[in-house]
Protein backbone atom coordinates (compact mmCIF):
# COMPACT_ATOMS: atom_id res chain seq x y z
CA UNK A 1 0.00 0.00 0.00
CA UNK A 2 2.76 2.90 1.24
CA UNK A 3 4.84 1.72 -2.47
CA UNK A 4 1.19 2.30 -4.36
CA UNK A 5 0.46 6.04 -2.20
CA UNK A 6 4.57 6.78 -3.09
CA UNK A 7 3.85 5.74 -6.16
CA UNK A 8 1.11 8.25 -6.65
CA UNK A 9 3.30 10.86 -5.33
CA UNK A 10 5.74 10.90 -7.80
CA UNK A 11 3.78 11.13 -10.13
CA UNK A 12 2.00 13.46 -9.53
CA UNK A 13 5.69 15.46 -8.96
CA UNK A 14 6.27 14.68 -12.39
CA UNK A 15 3.07 15.89 -13.72
CA UNK A 16 3.38 19.18 -11.78
CA UNK A 17 7.31 19.07 -13.09
CA UNK A 18 6.51 18.87 -17.17
CA UNK A 19 3.53 21.93 -16.25
CA UNK A 20 6.21 24.22 -15.44
CA UNK A 21 8.51 23.76 -18.02
CA UNK A 22 5.73 23.83 -20.59
CA UNK A 23 3.40 26.70 -19.65
CA UNK A 24 4.71 28.46 -16.66
CA UNK A 25 6.26 31.27 -17.17
CA UNK A 26 9.39 33.13 -14.87
CA UNK A 27 7.99 34.70 -11.92
CA UNK A 28 10.24 37.48 -10.05
CA UNK A 29 12.01 36.16 -7.09
CA UNK A 30 9.85 37.74 -4.08
CA UNK A 31 7.53 35.37 -2.04
CA UNK A 32 6.23 31.59 -2.81
CA UNK A 33 6.23 31.04 -5.67
CA UNK A 34 2.93 30.05 -7.26
CA UNK A 35 1.68 28.36 -10.30
CA UNK A 36 -1.80 27.22 -11.71
CA UNK A 37 -3.14 23.87 -10.26
CA UNK A 38 -0.06 23.04 -8.50
CA UNK A 39 0.15 26.08 -6.29
CA UNK A 40 3.90 25.97 -4.43
CA UNK A 41 3.99 22.11 -4.34
CA UNK A 42 7.34 21.76 -6.58
CA UNK A 43 9.12 24.55 -4.06
CA UNK A 44 7.55 22.97 -1.01
CA UNK A 45 8.63 19.34 -2.49
CA UNK A 46 12.68 20.34 -2.93
CA UNK A 47 12.51 22.10 0.25
CA UNK A 48 10.17 20.49 2.81
CA UNK A 49 13.18 18.92 4.62
CA UNK A 50 14.62 22.57 5.11
CA UNK A 51 11.42 23.94 5.46
CA UNK A 52 13.04 26.38 8.36
CA UNK A 53 15.85 27.47 5.98
CA UNK A 54 13.76 27.63 2.96
CA UNK A 55 10.95 29.73 4.36
CA UNK A 56 13.50 32.41 6.44
CA UNK A 57 15.20 32.94 2.81
CA UNK A 58 11.64 33.30 1.33
CA UNK A 59 10.15 35.69 4.03
CA UNK A 60 13.50 37.70 4.08
CA UNK A 61 12.95 38.73 0.30
CA UNK A 62 9.42 39.99 0.85
CA UNK A 63 8.89 43.95 2.46
CA UNK A 64 7.09 42.76 5.14
CA UNK A 65 8.67 39.13 5.66
CA UNK A 66 4.88 37.55 4.41
CA UNK A 67 3.91 35.39 1.88
CA UNK A 68 1.23 33.34 0.77
CA UNK A 69 1.36 29.28 -0.65
CA UNK A 70 -0.78 26.74 -1.73
CA UNK A 71 -0.90 22.91 -2.21
CA UNK A 72 -2.72 20.91 -4.37
CA UNK A 73 -5.08 18.55 -2.10
CA UNK A 74 -5.73 21.44 0.59
CA UNK A 75 -9.19 23.86 0.33
CA UNK A 76 -7.20 26.80 1.71
CA UNK A 77 -4.05 28.80 1.73
CA UNK A 78 -1.14 29.30 4.12
CA UNK A 79 -0.26 32.32 5.17
CA UNK A 80 3.10 32.71 7.14
CA UNK A 81 5.10 35.28 8.65
CA UNK A 82 8.09 36.72 10.35
CA UNK A 83 6.86 40.41 10.79
CA UNK A 84 6.06 41.45 14.39
CA UNK A 85 2.77 43.84 13.35
CA UNK A 86 1.37 40.62 11.84
CA UNK A 87 2.75 38.19 14.76
CA UNK A 88 1.01 40.44 17.42
CA UNK A 89 -2.32 41.21 15.06
CA UNK A 90 -2.57 37.32 15.42
CA UNK A 91 -1.64 36.73 18.96
CA UNK A 92 -3.03 39.57 20.55
CA UNK A 93 -5.19 41.84 18.71
CA UNK A 94 -7.11 39.41 16.87
CA UNK A 95 -6.46 36.60 19.30
CA UNK A 96 -10.23 35.25 19.00
CA UNK A 97 -9.67 35.29 15.71
CA UNK A 98 -7.27 32.76 15.51
CA UNK A 99 -7.40 29.63 17.61
CA UNK A 100 -5.72 26.63 17.19
CA UNK A 101 -8.30 25.39 14.69
CA UNK A 102 -9.37 21.80 14.00
CA UNK A 103 -7.51 21.28 11.12
CA UNK A 104 -3.98 22.20 13.44
CA UNK A 105 -5.55 20.50 16.05
CA UNK A 106 -6.53 17.20 14.02
CA UNK A 107 -2.78 16.65 13.14
CA UNK A 108 -1.73 16.54 16.54
CA UNK A 109 -4.43 15.04 18.39
CA UNK A 110 -3.39 11.34 18.12
CA UNK A 111 -0.44 12.43 20.03
CA UNK A 112 -1.48 15.54 22.16
CA UNK A 113 -5.16 14.90 22.52
CA UNK A 114 -6.64 18.04 23.94
CA UNK A 115 -3.99 18.65 26.17
CA UNK A 116 -3.15 22.50 26.72
CA UNK A 117 -1.12 22.82 23.40
CA UNK A 118 -3.60 21.54 21.30
CA UNK A 119 -7.04 22.64 22.86
CA UNK A 120 -9.42 25.72 22.08
CA UNK A 121 -11.97 27.66 24.12
CA UNK A 122 -12.95 26.11 27.29
CA UNK A 123 -10.72 23.18 27.22
CA UNK A 124 -7.65 25.82 27.17
CA UNK A 125 -8.93 28.12 29.70
CA UNK A 126 -9.65 25.16 31.95
CA UNK A 127 -6.07 24.03 31.73
CA UNK A 128 -4.27 27.36 31.66
CA UNK A 129 -6.79 28.22 34.70
CA UNK A 130 -5.48 25.16 36.68
CA UNK A 131 -1.70 24.64 35.87
CA UNK A 132 -1.37 28.51 36.53
CA UNK A 133 -1.32 27.66 40.40
CA UNK A 134 1.80 25.87 39.94
CA UNK A 135 3.82 28.97 38.44
CA UNK A 136 3.94 31.17 41.34
CA UNK A 137 6.77 32.28 42.36
CA UNK A 138 6.84 30.10 45.42
CA UNK A 139 6.83 27.45 43.46
CA UNK A 140 9.77 28.25 41.56
CA UNK A 141 11.86 28.56 44.46
CA UNK A 142 10.50 25.09 45.38
CA UNK A 143 11.72 23.45 42.25
CA UNK A 144 15.08 25.31 41.68
CA UNK A 145 15.52 24.70 45.33
CA UNK A 146 14.14 21.17 45.73
CA UNK A 147 14.01 19.58 42.31
CA UNK A 148 17.06 20.67 40.08
CA UNK A 149 18.97 20.76 43.16
CA UNK A 150 18.49 17.37 43.56
CA UNK A 151 18.88 15.87 40.12
CA UNK A 152 22.00 17.96 39.88
CA UNK A 153 24.01 17.14 42.59
CA UNK A 154 22.97 13.37 43.02
CA UNK A 155 22.56 12.62 38.86
CA UNK A 156 24.14 15.12 36.33
CA UNK A 157 27.41 16.08 38.27
CA UNK A 158 28.22 12.62 39.21
CA UNK A 159 27.50 11.31 35.02
CA UNK A 160 29.71 13.90 34.61
CA UNK A 161 32.11 13.14 36.36
CA UNK A 162 32.19 9.48 35.79
CA UNK A 163 32.44 10.39 31.88
CA UNK A 164 35.31 12.90 32.78
CA UNK A 165 37.61 9.80 34.25
CA UNK A 166 36.84 7.80 31.46
CA UNK A 167 37.04 10.37 28.67
CA UNK A 168 33.72 8.62 27.49
CA UNK A 169 32.10 10.33 24.53
CA UNK A 170 28.45 10.30 25.15
CA UNK A 171 25.28 12.20 23.49
CA UNK A 172 24.68 15.42 25.90
CA UNK A 173 21.36 16.05 24.08
CA UNK A 174 20.10 12.71 25.41
CA UNK A 175 21.54 13.46 28.98
CA UNK A 176 19.91 16.89 28.91
CA UNK A 177 16.82 15.14 27.88
CA UNK A 178 16.55 12.55 30.60
CA UNK A 179 17.34 15.49 33.50
CA UNK A 180 14.37 17.17 32.06
CA UNK A 181 12.35 14.29 31.82
CA UNK A 182 12.79 13.53 35.69
CA UNK A 183 11.95 17.22 36.74
CA UNK A 184 8.85 17.84 34.71
CA UNK A 185 7.72 14.46 36.83
CA UNK A 186 8.39 15.07 39.91
CA UNK A 187 7.19 19.15 39.51
CA UNK A 188 4.10 18.17 37.35
CA UNK A 189 2.88 14.54 38.91
CA UNK A 190 5.05 13.94 41.89
CA UNK A 191 6.71 11.16 40.30
CA UNK A 192 10.45 10.34 39.87
CA UNK A 193 10.82 8.09 36.79
CA UNK A 194 14.76 8.22 37.92
CA UNK A 195 15.36 8.45 33.88
CA UNK A 196 18.83 9.95 34.20
CA UNK A 197 20.06 7.53 36.55
CA UNK A 198 19.15 4.96 34.66
CA UNK A 199 16.61 3.11 37.22
CA UNK A 200 14.90 1.10 34.69
CA UNK A 201 14.10 0.02 30.77
CA UNK A 202 10.77 1.11 30.96
CA UNK A 203 11.78 4.97 30.87
CA UNK A 204 14.34 4.74 27.90
CA UNK A 205 11.23 3.19 25.84
CA UNK A 206 9.37 5.06 26.57
CA UNK A 207 11.70 8.12 25.83
CA UNK A 208 12.30 6.84 22.24
CA UNK A 209 8.78 6.29 21.61
CA UNK A 210 8.07 10.12 22.87
CA UNK A 211 10.56 11.32 20.29
CA UNK A 212 9.54 9.17 17.54
CA UNK A 213 6.02 10.24 18.35
CA UNK A 214 6.38 13.82 18.63
CA UNK A 215 8.39 12.96 14.77
CA UNK A 216 5.86 11.89 13.53
CA UNK A 217 3.13 13.83 13.87
CA UNK A 218 5.32 16.95 12.84
CA UNK A 219 5.97 15.47 10.10
CA UNK A 220 2.00 15.21 9.45
CA UNK A 221 2.25 18.63 8.31
CA UNK A 222 4.85 18.33 5.38
CA UNK A 223 3.17 15.62 3.50
CA UNK A 224 3.15 17.67 0.22
CA UNK A 225 -0.17 16.09 -0.59
CA UNK A 226 -1.94 16.92 2.49
CA UNK A 227 -4.50 14.20 2.74
CA UNK A 228 -1.82 11.34 1.88
CA UNK A 229 -1.43 10.41 5.85
CA UNK A 230 -5.04 9.70 6.45
CA UNK A 231 -5.19 6.92 3.94
CA UNK A 232 -1.98 5.90 5.55
CA UNK A 233 -3.58 6.05 8.84
CA UNK A 234 -6.62 4.27 7.47
CA UNK A 235 -4.62 1.08 6.02
CA UNK A 236 -2.39 1.61 9.06
CA UNK A 237 1.30 1.47 7.26
CA UNK A 238 4.70 2.86 7.22
CA UNK A 239 5.01 5.83 9.33
CA UNK A 240 1.89 5.81 10.72
CA UNK A 241 2.05 2.15 11.39
CA UNK A 242 4.78 3.24 13.42
CA UNK A 243 3.34 6.33 14.77
CA UNK A 244 0.35 4.71 16.06
CA UNK A 245 2.45 2.01 17.63
CA UNK A 246 4.83 4.56 19.76
CA UNK A 247 1.74 6.96 20.57
CA UNK A 248 0.82 2.96 22.36
CA UNK A 249 3.78 3.49 24.27
CA UNK A 250 3.66 6.95 25.53
CA UNK A 251 0.02 6.17 26.32
CA UNK A 252 1.14 2.67 28.86
CA UNK A 253 3.50 4.99 30.14
CA UNK A 254 1.36 8.04 30.97
CA UNK A 255 -1.56 5.79 32.49
CA UNK A 256 0.87 4.42 35.10
CA UNK A 257 1.57 8.01 36.36
CA UNK A 258 -2.06 8.85 36.47
CA UNK A 259 -2.69 5.31 37.98
CA UNK A 260 -0.31 5.97 40.62
CA UNK A 261 -1.59 9.21 41.27
CA UNK A 262 -5.09 7.88 41.75
CA UNK A 263 -4.49 5.34 44.34
CA UNK A 264 -2.01 7.84 46.02
CA UNK A 265 -4.89 10.22 46.34
CA UNK A 266 -7.62 7.55 47.48
CA UNK A 267 -5.34 6.57 50.31
CA UNK A 268 -4.87 10.47 50.80
CA UNK A 269 -8.57 10.95 51.37
CA UNK A 270 -9.18 7.83 53.23
CA UNK A 271 -6.53 9.14 55.49
CA UNK A 272 -7.81 13.04 55.29
CA UNK A 273 -4.21 13.71 54.26
CA UNK A 274 -5.32 16.36 51.37
CA UNK A 275 -2.64 18.09 50.28
CA UNK A 276 -1.98 18.50 46.36
CA UNK A 277 0.83 20.12 45.44
CA UNK A 278 1.23 18.76 41.39
CA UNK A 279 -0.26 19.90 38.95
CA UNK A 280 -1.73 16.56 37.77
CA UNK A 281 -3.59 16.14 41.53
CA UNK A 282 -4.98 19.54 40.33
CA UNK A 283 -6.54 18.18 37.29
CA UNK A 284 -7.99 15.26 38.97
CA UNK A 285 -9.77 17.27 41.74
CA UNK A 286 -10.85 19.77 38.61
CA UNK A 287 -12.02 16.76 36.71
CA UNK A 288 -15.71 17.29 37.73
CA UNK A 289 -15.63 21.03 36.02
CA UNK A 290 -14.90 19.40 32.71
CA UNK A 291 -18.64 18.30 31.79
CA UNK A 292 -18.12 18.84 28.34
CA UNK A 293 -15.41 15.04 28.78
CA UNK A 294 -17.44 12.02 28.76
CA UNK A 295 -13.45 10.36 29.42
CA UNK A 296 -11.92 11.86 32.23
CA UNK A 297 -9.22 9.39 32.16
CA UNK A 298 -8.20 10.06 29.21
CA UNK A 299 -7.84 14.39 29.40
CA UNK A 300 -5.54 13.11 32.16
CA UNK A 301 -3.55 10.86 29.67
CA UNK A 302 -3.68 14.12 27.23
CA UNK A 303 -2.42 16.39 30.24
CA UNK A 304 0.38 14.53 31.20
CA UNK A 305 1.53 14.17 27.87
CA UNK A 306 1.40 17.67 27.18
CA UNK A 307 3.38 18.70 30.39
CA UNK A 308 5.76 16.15 29.82
CA UNK A 309 6.52 18.17 26.02
CA UNK A 310 6.88 21.33 27.49
CA UNK A 311 8.69 20.72 30.54
CA UNK A 312 11.51 17.76 28.78
CA UNK A 313 11.41 19.08 25.43
CA UNK A 314 11.68 22.71 25.33
CA UNK A 315 14.65 23.30 28.08
CA UNK A 316 16.73 20.05 26.75
CA UNK A 317 16.16 21.18 22.97
CA UNK A 318 17.68 25.20 24.11
CA UNK A 319 20.68 23.66 26.22
CA UNK A 320 21.69 21.40 23.67
CA UNK A 321 22.24 24.48 21.35
CA UNK A 322 23.71 26.66 23.75
CA UNK A 323 26.34 24.11 24.05
CA UNK A 324 26.92 23.87 20.91
CA UNK A 325 27.13 27.62 20.63
CA UNK A 326 29.41 27.92 23.72
CA UNK A 327 32.05 25.64 21.94
CA UNK A 328 32.22 27.46 19.39
CA UNK A 329 32.72 31.02 22.09
CA UNK A 330 34.99 30.72 24.39
CA UNK A 331 34.88 34.26 25.08
CA UNK A 332 31.33 34.28 26.05
CA UNK A 333 32.22 30.78 27.96
CA UNK A 334 34.73 32.86 30.17
CA UNK A 335 32.49 35.64 30.44
CA UNK A 336 30.11 33.46 31.74
CA UNK A 337 32.54 31.59 34.39
CA UNK A 338 33.13 34.88 35.42
CA UNK A 339 30.01 36.45 36.28
CA UNK A 340 28.97 32.70 38.37
CA UNK A 341 32.12 33.12 40.60
CA UNK A 342 31.56 36.68 41.22
CA UNK A 343 27.89 35.64 42.24
CA UNK A 344 29.42 32.64 44.30
CA UNK A 345 32.34 34.54 46.23
CA UNK A 346 29.53 37.16 46.87
CA UNK A 347 26.95 34.70 48.44
CA UNK A 348 29.55 32.80 50.12
CA UNK A 349 29.44 29.23 48.12
CA UNK A 350 31.70 26.80 47.03
CA UNK A 351 32.55 25.79 43.44
CA UNK A 352 30.07 22.69 43.65
CA UNK A 353 27.40 24.26 45.59
CA UNK A 354 24.08 24.84 43.45
CA UNK A 355 22.64 28.49 43.27
CA UNK A 356 18.99 29.38 44.91
CA UNK A 357 16.89 31.75 43.44
CA UNK A 358 17.95 35.13 44.07
CA UNK A 359 21.51 33.70 43.21
CA UNK A 360 20.52 33.10 39.71
CA UNK A 361 18.40 36.06 39.51
CA UNK A 362 21.80 38.44 39.24
CA UNK A 363 23.34 35.98 36.57
CA UNK A 364 22.38 38.62 33.61
CA UNK A 365 24.54 37.94 31.20
CA UNK A 366 24.60 34.02 31.83
CA UNK A 367 20.17 34.76 31.15
CA UNK A 368 21.42 37.23 27.97
CA UNK A 369 23.43 33.93 26.49
CA UNK A 370 20.52 31.86 26.91
CA UNK A 371 17.87 34.07 25.09
CA UNK A 372 20.76 34.77 22.28
CA UNK A 373 20.29 31.10 22.13
CA UNK A 374 16.67 30.88 21.70
CA UNK A 375 16.41 33.69 19.43
CA UNK A 376 18.30 31.58 16.99
CA UNK A 377 16.95 28.14 17.49
CA UNK A 378 14.22 28.51 19.22
CA UNK A 379 12.43 24.79 20.76
CA UNK A 380 9.15 25.67 19.25
CA UNK A 381 10.17 26.89 15.31
CA UNK A 382 7.03 27.61 13.89
CA UNK A 383 3.20 27.83 15.28
CA UNK A 384 -0.15 27.49 13.43
CA UNK A 385 -3.48 28.85 13.88
CA UNK A 386 -6.67 29.05 11.72
CA UNK A 387 -8.63 32.15 10.05
CA UNK A 388 -11.79 32.11 11.58
CA UNK A 389 -12.84 35.04 9.64
CA UNK A 390 -11.71 36.99 7.10
CA UNK A 391 -9.03 39.56 8.02
CA UNK A 392 -6.34 41.69 6.99
CA UNK A 393 -3.50 41.60 8.97
CA UNK A 394 -1.28 44.93 9.39
CA UNK A 395 0.71 44.51 6.47
CA UNK A 396 -2.20 44.65 4.23
CA UNK A 397 -1.79 40.93 3.76
CA UNK A 398 -5.46 39.43 3.21
CA UNK A 399 -6.38 36.45 4.93
CA UNK A 400 -9.09 34.02 3.90
CA UNK A 401 -11.52 32.16 6.04
CA UNK A 402 -10.36 28.63 7.45
CA UNK A 403 -6.87 29.33 6.59
CA UNK A 404 -3.64 28.32 7.95
CA UNK A 405 -1.80 31.09 9.65
CA UNK A 406 1.95 30.36 10.66
CA UNK A 407 4.37 32.61 12.18
CA UNK A 408 7.86 31.27 11.68
CA UNK A 409 9.75 32.13 15.15
CA UNK A 410 13.14 30.29 13.82
CA UNK A 411 12.76 33.06 10.53
CA UNK A 412 12.14 36.08 12.92
CA UNK A 413 15.13 35.55 14.79
CA UNK A 414 17.31 35.70 11.42
CA UNK A 415 15.68 39.37 10.33
CA UNK A 416 18.27 41.63 9.60
CA UNK A 417 14.55 44.26 10.07
CA UNK A 418 14.40 42.94 13.38
CA UNK A 419 18.19 42.26 14.94
CA UNK A 420 20.67 44.29 12.36
CA UNK A 421 23.11 43.14 10.42
CA UNK A 422 24.43 40.53 12.55
CA UNK A 423 21.32 39.01 12.91
CA UNK A 424 23.50 35.82 12.08
CA UNK A 425 25.95 36.44 15.06
CA UNK A 426 25.51 34.88 18.41
CA UNK A 427 26.19 38.10 20.54
CA UNK A 428 24.45 37.65 23.98
CA UNK A 429 25.69 41.32 24.45
CA UNK A 430 22.42 42.34 22.24
CA UNK A 431 20.79 41.45 25.62
CA UNK A 432 22.67 43.82 27.86
CA UNK A 433 21.86 47.45 28.77
CA UNK A 434 24.78 50.48 29.69
CA UNK A 435 24.02 49.28 33.09
CA UNK A 436 24.91 45.91 32.67
CA UNK A 437 21.22 44.72 33.17
CA UNK A 438 18.96 41.76 31.11
CA UNK A 439 17.00 43.94 28.75
CA UNK A 440 14.09 41.55 27.62
CA UNK A 441 12.56 42.19 24.49
CA UNK A 442 9.06 42.71 22.71
CA UNK A 443 7.51 39.66 23.07
CA UNK A 444 5.94 39.88 19.29
CA UNK A 445 9.35 40.56 18.08
CA UNK A 446 10.61 37.56 19.97
CA UNK A 447 7.72 35.17 20.27
CA UNK A 448 10.03 32.20 21.67
CA UNK A 449 7.70 31.85 24.43
CA UNK A 450 4.51 33.07 22.09
CA UNK A 451 2.87 36.36 23.62
CA UNK A 452 -1.23 37.13 24.10
CA UNK A 453 -3.43 35.15 26.25
CA UNK A 454 -1.12 32.06 25.17
CA UNK A 455 2.38 32.93 26.59
CA UNK A 456 3.90 30.46 27.84
CA UNK A 457 3.30 30.05 31.98
CA UNK A 458 6.80 28.41 32.32
CA UNK A 459 8.98 30.92 30.70
CA UNK A 460 10.41 31.96 34.32
CA UNK A 461 10.85 28.21 35.14
CA UNK A 462 12.85 27.29 32.20
CA UNK A 463 15.43 30.20 32.34
CA UNK A 464 15.75 28.90 36.48
CA UNK A 465 16.32 25.41 35.09
CA UNK A 466 18.77 26.07 32.10
CA UNK A 467 20.54 28.57 34.18
CA UNK A 468 21.09 26.26 37.44
CA UNK A 469 22.57 23.73 35.27
CA UNK A 470 24.86 25.92 33.14
CA UNK A 471 26.07 27.88 36.25
CA UNK A 472 27.14 24.38 37.78
CA UNK A 473 28.37 22.78 34.65
CA UNK A 474 30.78 25.79 33.69
CA UNK A 475 32.09 25.67 37.01
CA UNK A 476 33.29 21.95 37.40
CA UNK A 477 33.78 20.99 33.39
CA UNK A 478 34.80 21.64 30.16
CA UNK A 479 32.93 20.46 27.28
CA UNK A 480 34.58 19.34 24.03
CA UNK A 481 31.58 18.81 21.48
CA UNK A 482 32.85 16.52 19.07
CA UNK A 483 32.79 18.12 15.18
CA UNK A 484 32.02 21.36 16.81
CA UNK A 485 32.78 23.08 13.59
CA UNK A 486 29.72 21.67 11.55
CA UNK A 487 26.22 23.36 12.89
CA UNK A 488 24.32 20.25 13.83
CA UNK A 489 21.11 19.38 11.82
CA UNK A 490 18.05 19.97 13.00
CA UNK A 491 15.17 17.66 12.94
CA UNK A 492 11.92 19.01 12.18
CA UNK A 493 9.92 17.82 15.03
CA UNK A 494 7.74 19.35 17.18
CA UNK A 495 10.38 20.93 19.27
CA UNK A 496 13.86 21.79 17.23
CA UNK A 497 15.87 19.11 18.54
CA UNK A 498 19.30 18.06 16.64
CA UNK A 499 19.16 15.20 14.37
CA UNK A 500 21.76 12.86 15.24
CA UNK A 501 22.16 14.04 19.15
CA UNK A 502 25.02 16.45 20.25
CA UNK A 503 28.47 14.07 20.94
CA UNK A 504 30.75 15.28 23.85
CA UNK A 505 33.41 15.08 25.87
CA UNK A 506 33.61 16.46 29.34
CA UNK A 507 37.03 17.24 31.45
CA UNK A 508 36.83 18.41 35.03
CA UNK A 509 38.39 21.74 35.80
CA UNK A 510 41.27 22.77 38.09
CA UNK A 511 39.52 24.65 41.19
CA UNK A 512 42.52 26.42 42.03
CA UNK A 513 42.44 29.54 43.04
CA UNK A 514 37.91 29.34 42.80
CA UNK A 515 37.04 28.24 46.37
Amino acid sequence: MESIILLITLLLILLSSLYLILYTKKQPNVGFKTYPFIGTLPQFVANRYRFLDWTTEVLASTPTHTSTFFRPGKRHGDVITAYPPNVEHILKTRFENYPKGDHSISLLHDFLGTGIFNADNHLWRLQRKTASFEFNKRSLKNFVLDDVRFEIITRLVPFLKQASGSDRVFDLQDILERFAFDNVCKLAFDYDPGCLAGHGSGESEFMRAFEEAATLSAGRFLYALPFLWKIKKMFNVGSEKRLRESIKTVHDFADKIIRTKLDEMSRENSNNNLNYQDILSRFISSTEEISVLKHEFNFLRDVVISFILAGRDTTSSGLSWFFWLLSNNPDVLKKIRSEVGEVRARVGKKVGDTYDFDDLKEMNYLHAALSETLRLYPPVSMDARSCLEDDVFPDGTEVKKDWFVIYNTYAMGRMESIWGKDCFVFQPERWIDENGLYKPENPFRYPVFHAGPRICLGKEMAYLQMKSIVACVVEQFDVDVVGKEKCPEYLLSVTLRMKNGLFARVKGRNYDGMR
